[in-house]
């Protein structure tokens, strides 16, 4: 499971070292892909695998799945660490997360985020106020 928040720099490669809490997970690929609120989205391949049999499961009639399905796979990159833990993240996914030196990369339970670090600022704090002030339940069984 992906726990915490970190702060790598993405060095003038377009690398980025995994957080050694992540590594063990990821060591054999992972890959790499876009995700929500333009940040990036990063799976073992086990759990991409799982991901892409759920979401293929979507009836071919259904457009936002057609949809959903295109931008997901269509940014998809596999990647192996190499032997400094680095990944390298392609043009086109910083591009679209508009990532520079400074990320973070924060753990979200069955994957990894990688996020620009204003965006994620700005979105943290964004959200923490929602999540202090949420009076219902919004994950049905959790509170």
């Amino acid at each position: 499971m992906f726990l915490g928040t970190f702060t790598p720099k993405l060095d003038e490669k377009g690398r980025v070292i995994l957080p050694a809490k992540f590594r063990d997970e990821l060591a054999d690929g992972l890959v790499i892909t876009r995700g929500q609120e333009r940040c990036l989205y990063v799976f073992s391949e086990r759990e991409f695998a799982e991901m892409h049999d759920r979401i293929r499961s979507a009836p071919i009639t259904s457009k936002q799945g057609r949809d959903y399905l295109r931008v997901f796979l269509s940014g998809a990159h596999a990647e192996t660490p190499d032997k400094q833990n680095r990944v390298t993240v392609p043009a086109g996914l910083r591009e679209y997360a508009d990532l520079g030196r400074e990320l973070v990369v924060i753990g979200a339970g069955s994957r990894a985020e990688i996020w620009n670090a204003a965006a994620w600022e700005a979105y943290l704090t964004e959200q923490e106020t929602a999540f202090a002030e949420i009076e219902e339940e919004v994950i049905p069984g959790l509170f």
